[in-house]
């Protein structure tokens, strides 16, 4: 039987991926020139990034950031969470539109352009889903 946690995560996890997914690919279409390359390089990323999400995802569940033993659920925290999700998914980004585009220079360019689209996005993601309950058996105060 499957943790609630993991199902919360998981469906963070989903989430995150259709809307992240949607920014690829109209910023790769943009910066390409070319809706094929953003469609490859979105679709690309769903695999890679769904793995890495949900690592990240279970990684800041065990992190416990407050003296009291609660996990602190804070905008602290989600923006701590937004820009350590960045750093990778930027990363992936840039590999993933380097090879695909066979350019480095495009890869660079969608991954610097998604920085500021995709930490807006994961913030505002996060606190949707700090509002949620689904995958928790109660909320932490």
């Amino acid at each position: 039987m499957v943790d609630i946690s993991h199902k919360r995560h998981i469906a963070k996890s989903i989430t995150w991926r259709l809307v992240g997914t949607l920014d690829t690919i109209v910023l790769s279409w943009i910066i390409s020139g070319d809706p094929f390359v953003g469609l490859q390089i979105g679709m690309a990323e769903v695999v890679t990034k769904m793995f890495l999400y949900y690592l990240h995802e279970r990684a800041w569940f065990k992190i416990n950031l407050s003296k009291d033993g609660k996990i602190l659920e804070s905008r602290k925290r989600h923006i701590a969470k937004t820009f350590t999700w960045r750093i990778v998914g930027t990363m992936d980004t840039m590999i993933i539109a380097w090879i695909i585009s066979g350019n480095p220079l495009t890869g660079l360019k969608i991954g610097f352009a998604e920085v500021v689209t995709k930490m807006l996005l994961y913030y505002f993601h996060e606190r949707i889903w700090y509002k949620i309950n689904f995958g928790l058996s109660e909320r932490k105060k």
